[in-house]
Formats: C-alpha cells, sequence, structure tokens
C-alpha cells in the first residue's frame, strides 16, 4: 500500500510517499480502507520532533510511528477475531497512529460508524478535533446551558468545532479569531465574534462563566481576567511555536497546572484521548445538525507535505483534509 513515511525530524520534506506492506490486524482491531484523513497540528509537531522534550516519547533520534496521520474516515476491510461491533463493508470514522495511508490498522475501540449525513473528507475531519472540543467544553469544562463561554482560536480545527459544541450545549458564547475569519465563526453560531487585531478580549471588562484557550498568545494572568471569580480557564495547545525548543508550547500548560492550587479559578490542561463514546456523541451532534465540519482544503495523499506546510505557514483555518 501507499503511505506517507517519516524517517527523521524536520520541515515537510522528511515526508515521502512509499510502498509499504499493509498493517496485520490484531484481535481486537479493525482495518480500514481510508477513503479521507485530515492534518492535526499534532503531524506538525510530530514531523518535527518539537519540542525537543517530547522526543523521549516519540523516539530520540527519529520518530518510532514512522506513517503520519491520526483521523481517517473509510470501509473497514477486515476485523479481528474479538471484534463483532464493526464488520467488513462499514462506513467508519476515527483516530489511529498511520492514517496517512491507504490503509490504517485501529483499536475498535477508537472507530464508529461514519456520520451518515458526512462525505468521507468531511467525516475525516472531525475525531481528534471534534474529541478535543467535546472534552474541553462537556468534561473538563462542565459547560452548563447559559453559561457563557469564550473560544481563543475560535477559526482553527479544533475552535470551529468548539464553537458549534458549545452553542449545541446551549451557551452564550464568544469566538476570537483574526480579520479574515470573523464571518466564519459568525456563520458557526457565534453570538459574538472578536477580532483580535482590532480588539484585547482580555480587557474588554466582559466576563465569562468558561474560557477555552486553543491558541496561547496571552498570558495566564490576562486570561482570567476574562474569567468569572469561580469560572474554569481550560487550556489546550498551550501556545504557539515556532519549532527549535526544548518545552515549546508545553510551558504555558506546565505554568497552568503549577500555578492551579493557588487561584480560586480552575486552571485546567486538557488532555484528549480517543474515545468511541464520545465518537458517537460527535456522530449524533453531525446528524442533527447541530454541528458540521468546516473545511478549508483538500489535498491528495502525495501532497501530505504541502497539506501540512500550508497551516505551518499560513495559519489555515477550519480543517485540512487529506483524500485517498
Amino acid at each position: 500500500m501507499k503511505a506517507i513515511v517519516q524517517d527523521r525530524y524536520g520541515s515537510p520534506g522528511v515526508l515521502e510517499l512509499r510502498e509499504v506492506e499493509r498493517p496485520p490486524v490484531g484481535d481486537r482491531e479493525v482495518l480500514v480502507r481510508v477513503r479521507a484523513a485530515s492534518v492535526n497540528a499534532r503531524d506538525w509537531h510530530l514531523m518535527r520532533g518539537d519540542p525537543y522534550l517530547a522526543r523521549l516519547v516519540l523516539g530520540l533520534r527519529r520518530p518510532k510511528v514512522r506513517i503520519r496521520g491520526t483521523d481517517f474516515a473509510g470501509r473497514v476491510e477486515a476485523v479481528g477475531k474479538d471484534v463483532t461491533r464493526l464488520r467488513p463493508g462499514d462506513e467508519v470514522f476515527g483516530e489511529a497512529e498511520g492514517a496517512f495511508a491507504e490503509y490504517v490498522c485501529a483499536p475498535a475501540d477508537a472507530v464508529e460508524p461514519k456520520p451518515a449525513n458526512l462525505t468521507f473528507e468531511q467525516a475525516a475531519a472531525v475525531p481528534l478535533a471534534g474529541n478535543t472540543a467535546l472534552m474541553g467544553l462537556r468534561d473538563l469544562g462542565r459547560l452548563r446551558p447559559g453559561q457563557r463561554v469564550l473560544v481563543n482560536g475560535a477559526s482553527g480545527g479544533v475552535g470551529t468545532f468548539a464553537v458549534q459544541i458549545a452553542k449545541a450545549l446551549g451557551a452564550e458564547v464568544t469566538g476570537v479569531c483574526g480579520t479574515r475569519n470573523t464571518e466564519l465563526v459568525r456563520s458557526l453560531g457565534a453570538d459574538h465574534v472578536v477580532d483580535y487585531s482590532r480588539e484585547d478580549f482580555t480587557r474588554t471588562g466582559r466576563l465569562h462563566d468558561l474560557v477555552l484557550d486553543l491558541v496561547g498568545n496571552r498570558s495566564l494572568a490576562a486570561c482570567r481576567r476574562a474569567l468569572t471569580p469561580g469560572g474554569p480557564l481550560v487550556l489546550s495547545g498551550g501556545g504557539v511555536s515556532e519549532g527549535g525548543s526544548l518545552v515549546g508550547p508545553m510551558s504555558l500548560l506546565v505554568r497552568g497546572w503549577a500555578l492551579s492550587g493557588f487561584v480560586r479559578q480552575r486552571l485546567l490542561v486538557l488532555t484528549a484521548a480517543p474515545d468511541r463514546e464520545n465518537l458517537a456523541a460527535l456522530r449524533e451532534l453531525v446528524e442533527s445538525g447541530r454541528v458540521t465540519p468546516a473545511v478549508d482544503r483538500t489535498y491528495p495523499l502525495r501532497e501530505v507535505p504541502e497539506a501540512i506546510r500550508y497551516p505551518e505557514v499560513e495559519h489555515a483555518r477550519a480543517k485540512v483534509v487529506i483524500t485517498v
């Protein structure tokens, strides 16, 4: 099969389209013929091996997992002997390492039937970003109907889902984004849109019951100014990184964790993990029409290096999708 393979850390040029063996199927796994995948910020970090501290887990000199990509949508090709919930031919979506390939092998617990009203390309945009937004708002932030939530980075991959999920949960939503994305964020259902080039959301005097920070371009003290006294600040992403650093964007997350025990407001670090029940919840939101994936651009599999370079250089809005 064809796959995007990485043998060393570096720029998008280290990613190569090669012929590799199809992965074997474990007893609790499913083999999926990939029809579409999507790009996430983690693909950039894995490609670069950045921050350097992460290489203790990723691989010191070269990545342990050589095939890039996480999100996918496609058809089940084969199932392991312990898998009874899915069968060959089922249209599915989910998360697994190695999604930038013609086939991906995934744990059955990280795969769900695809939303019936989405194309494969749209469905591939959902898993990681949608799950991150859902966990940050519903689980960690404990968002309730009628609360006011601010999403910093509302036009990004996670942000476009966060705005819609917050509205579906009954919140009053403020989205922070750049000038060119204000109409996009408004079209997703945001009640208020803040153009960060014209206004600093931390200095408006408006307080929110929950702040979901997906950018990390404001200090913890500044973000806390936008919160009600007991409100949660949910940190995901940790900051903007230009690469070549020891801890990179993790420094803001570490500071949030360290400060959390000394302030009244809850400072929470979001760690999202693949979850079949969350995929099912996202499918329900999509099929009910309350959430619609926003796709910026699509690229064929052979152009994955350019697909990753695009958000790195131009700060893509919404999701970038790979067709296979």
